[in-house]
């Protein structure tokens, strides 16, 4: 393998590995801190998950702009029937329950919807996914009249947020063993699944056929139509599994704030793995590491103090960067 050939391939590792590196030397008796990097995987969970789902959806050719607004939705829908279910008399496992399946049954439902406009209803996914973000949010500012909504569980759904598998051989600062949280072991979960359906799966290859030539992958009888259909279907299910983890953890839903801005991070993330935005080439290893690398810079450009308003400029200016080294390798 030639030095360019690696570079392409493996780029954002080497990024990654270098920048990690970097923020250890700098910051060691911060950043090397076992709490400060579990910090690190666990606040960028529901980005990293949904960036999963839209891996799926981008290798097909598509973009879903809704991500943001669908999980702050989801997510209230879910504290919703929670609420609903423990006013009746049921208990907080029984709410915990029913949170966790309306969270699902939510984002598949939106996602379908999603789907359908895409595929059947043949609208840009840009402007179909730019309707659902304006529409999901707005639903979910009228469900909590633009408020807070606070689950009613005092235990058992924060504690899915807060609880997780203990490591005696790490610890924190306080002494105590460090908690690998049920969000990250989720996160790992679905990066997995993610790599099985687009790698072993045949909606994984129609998939990328649809990216990489749809006219190519119709005259090889590929249901095109289909492929986009279940992409979006799928990423509904993810935006519904990171709505879950940002409920749990905040046991609440911020329905004016959760979620904003997500659909950059998520499709940066994509982009800076690998996956082209053209579609026709996807990784999702590659996403993971975008994921984790996103989550890295911000880390440090808080450990160095620099504000919250320009770390925007610094995402924007990696998604501009990553774009055009991938336009610069179709050129090749």
């Amino acid at each position: 393998m030639t030095k360019g050939a690696f570079l392409q391939r493996y780029g954002v590792l080497v990024a990654f590995l270098l920048l990690f590196v970097v923020s250890a030397a700098w910051r060691p008796n911060v950043f090397l801190q076992p709490e400060n990097l579990r910090n690190i995987v666990n606040q960028n969970v529901p980005v990293g998950i949904i960036a999963l789902g839209m891996t799926l959806v981008i290798v097909t050719g598509g973009i879903d702009l809704s991500v943001g607004s669908m999980m702050a939705l989801t997510a209230a829908l879910g504290v919703l029937a929670l609420n609903k279910v423990m006013a009746g008399g049921a208990s907080e496992s029984a709410g915990a329950a029913v949170a966790a399946v309306t969270c699902g049954g939510s984002g598949i439902a939106l996602g379908a919807l999603n789907g359908f406009l895409v595929s059947a209803g043949r609208v840009a996914p840009f402007v179909a996914t730019l309707v659902g973000l304006v529409a999901f949010r707005s639903l979910c500012l009228a469900i909590a009249s633009g408020g807070e909504l606070r689950s009613s569980s005092s235990e058992v759904f924060p504690g899915l947020g807060r609880g997780g598998i203990p490591l005696p051989f790490i610890g924190t600062q306080s002494g105590s063993p460090l908690i690998v949280t049920w969000a990250i072991i989720l996160f790992m979960l679905a990066a997995l699944a993610a790599g099985f359906i687009l790698n072993k799966t045949r909606f994984g290859r129609y998939a990328i056929a649809v990216g990489a030539n749809e006219r190519a992958a119709k005259y090889s009888a590929v249901n095109t139509g289909a492929a986009k259909f279940w992409a979006y279907t799928a990423l509904g299910v993810f935006v519904g599994l990171a709505a879950l983890t940002s409920a749990t953890r905040m046991n609440s839903v911020a329905t004016s704030s959760l979620g904003l801005y997500y659909e950059l991070d998520a499709i940066a993330a994509v982009v800076i793995g690998g996956t082209a935005l053209r579609g026709g080439s996807a990784r999702i290893w590659g996403t993971v590491v975008g994921v984790l690398l996103l989550g890295v810079i911000t880390n440090l450009l808080v450990v160095a103090g620099v504000s919250v308003y320009w770390q925007g400029v610094v995402k924007g200016a990696i998604i501009l960067a990553a774009v055009l080294i991938q336009r610069g390798k179709s050129e090749l």
